[in-house]
């Protein structure tokens, strides 16, 4: 087998996709790691707030990478491990972004990567109820145990990225793609001083536009402030985007939101709908992706805290139709942050 890659794993400060404060990676040759490199860092200056909601998830505080270097010093390392490799991560459109946004805001440019979403391949080669990295990486035979920590969920990617390929009889990154009839995706190389991506753009702008109130509760909210009603507002249901990108994991998807949310329904539909996504407001025979609140994670689908719409999710999957379920912090990922 002559699969090589390497996959990556971005774990971030806040709600900002370009914070970075931990990276992992793992290096295949052959369809075998052979190689792991992980780092903690800054995040680049003046978006280096730790948000609670990120802190619960991944464990890193502020504390723990005082004095270390920040992203935009550390990336001529991460640069030159992964190298000409074509890059794995679960749910690249995130980890690519990081990048990205990450380099933006350090006012560095960016080298172009050929890359593999495996969220995307999951949802193609596995039957799923939920495509999260703990349900593929069992499925794939290689169970995380830490999920968050980027050195192994780094390595969780790599060993799905595997098991597809030869799911697949597929010897190289190029055959998988050949047999699926996909076209591998590319991020160009950018320049910040000749533009910057959306994402970036929002994010200067949400932070220039917030209050110095406003900025303090971003850094000291830890979730027990906010309300919620008990019937959140549907609110209307957005058509597609026609000029979304194909690639991207909510195209052409069907979308229902359940329980609470960090943001209104409609702004998350919205959200959906800018990615190519069709919002509706129950689950039906044409629903693909529902998308949980209530703080959800992917083991709560065996623990059955669920809510009503879930449930008829999971009586559907049973039923034979391909339905995924997704976390809050998932979508917010595709979405591209708070």
């Amino acid at each position: 087998m002559a699969l090589d890659f390497t996959a990556i794993d971005f774990e971030t400060a806040n709600g900002f996709r370009g914070s970075p404060c931990s990276v992992g990676l793992s290096k295949v040759r052959g369809g075998v790691v052979v190689e792991e490199a992980s780092w903690l860092m800054r995040p680049p200056e003046n978006h280096d707030h730790f948000e609670y909601h990120n802190t619960r998830i991944h464990g890193i505080r502020a504390e723990d990478v005082v004095g270390l270097p920040r992203f935009g010093e550390l990336f001529p390392e991460i640069g030159a491990f992964i190298g000409d490799d074509v890059l794995a991560a679960h749910n690249a459109a995130f980890d690519l972004g990081v990048i990205r946004s990450g380099l933006e805001v350090s006012g560095l440019a960016g080298p172009a990567y050929e890359y593999v979403c495996t969220v995307m391949l999951s949802r193609r080669c596995y039957s799923l109820v939920s495509n999260s990295l703990p349900y593929a990486a069992e499925e794939a035979g290689v169970p995380l145990v830490n999920h968050h920590d980027a050195a192994e969920d780094a390595r969780a990617c790599a060993g799905i990225l595997v098991d597809i390929a030869r799911r697949n009889d597929a010897n190289s990154i190029a055959e998988l793609y050949l047999s699926l009839g996909l076209s591998l995706p590319k991020q160009p190389a950018f320049d910040p001083t000749r533009g910057l991506s959306k994402a970036t753009i929002a994010a200067l702008a949400a932070k220039a536009s917030a209050s110095p109130a406003e900025r303090t509760l971003e850094r000291t909210l830890d979730g027990s402030g906010r309300t919620f009603s008990a019937w959140p507002e549907e609110g209307p249901n957005p058509l597609p985007n026609p000029a979304a990108e194909p690639g991207h994991p909510l195209f052409g998807q069907t979308v229902v939101f359940t329980g609470d949310l960090a943001m209104t329904r409609p702004e998350a539909k919205s959200r959906a709908a800018d990615m190519g996504a069709r919002p509706e407001s129950r689950v039906t025979a044409r629903t693909t992706v529902l998308v949980v609140g209530d703080g959800f994670v992917a083991g709560d689908l065996r623990a059955g805290r669920l809510t009503g719409k879930a449930k008829r999710v999971l009586e559907l999957h049973a039923k034979g139709q391909q339905i995924e379920v997704v976390s809050e912090g998932e979508f917010l990922q595709m979405v591209g942050g708070n």
